[in-house]
């Protein structure tokens, strides 16, 4: 079982780590890729742990995480793609808000968890927070909705999203009250944008190995 080791936290947000993809274009489990000793689920979930007081993991095939003494989230609405992850996940934290990140992002930066999830506190405490159901930041010209923050609030549209088939996040995120941060601003935290590499084929595995 990896333990929390203490850090300063970020209260009201929930950590989640979506581990419920297909892997249709990998070989093996993405969450299981080993760099520097540690898979890169085991690397994720220790930061996580240092930053918020409740860490959950979505997934479909529990027996595959069991060993790593995490709350484990299966879908409860039909499985398609991280909507699905998401909504069980807010459906069942103790918080109203969940920071997410993917399972197969080997380079996630703690400094920029912080920021993102302060700029959702930030809307959220401003007398504002009807009006924001996520934030997401911005980089390479692109919202990257599996490095964000999501609200309970979302959950109705999130729902009608799923049961309808339009599981396509990024159209998701311009159709409810979502906070962009600004590239500018992420560039200053993550100027290299590692935060966002994700593996999805060998080829990507490949181009990661070069930077572990």
């Amino acid at each position: 079982m990896i333990q929390r080791r203490g850090d300063a936290e970020i209260s009201g947000i929930a950590g989640v780590i979506l581990a419920g993809g297909q892997n249709k274009r990998f070989p093996s489990l993405k969450s299981f890729i080993k760099i520097n000793n540690y898979t890169i689920i085991e690397k994720n979930l220790i930061l996580l742990k240092e930053i918020f007081d409740e860490v959950i993991i979505s997934t479909n095939i529990p027996e595959k995480y069991f060993y790593l003494g995490a709350p484990l989230i299966g879908d409860i609405l039909p499985s398609l793609g991280p909507m699905s992850g998401i909504y069980s996940s807010l459906l069942n934290s103790k918080h109203g808000s969940i920071f997410i990140v993917a399972c197969d992002m080997p380079f996630i930066k703690k400094e920029l968890i912080y920021f993102v999830c302060k700029k959702h506190l930030e809307s959220f405490y401003s007398g504002h927070s009807e009006t924001i159901d996520a934030t997401v930041p911005i980089y390479d010209g692109e919202p990257q909705p599996l490095f964000g923050v999501y609200c309970n609030k979302a959950m109705p549209y999130l729902e009608a999203a799923i049961l309808s088939g339009k599981t396509s996040l990024k159209r998701f995120l311009n159709e409810i009250k979502t906070r962009f941060i600004n590239e500018s601003e992420i560039r200053v935290v993550d100027p290299d944008g590692m935060s966002f590499v994700n593996i999805n084929t060998i080829e990507d595995y490949k181009n990661v190995m070069r930077y572990a």
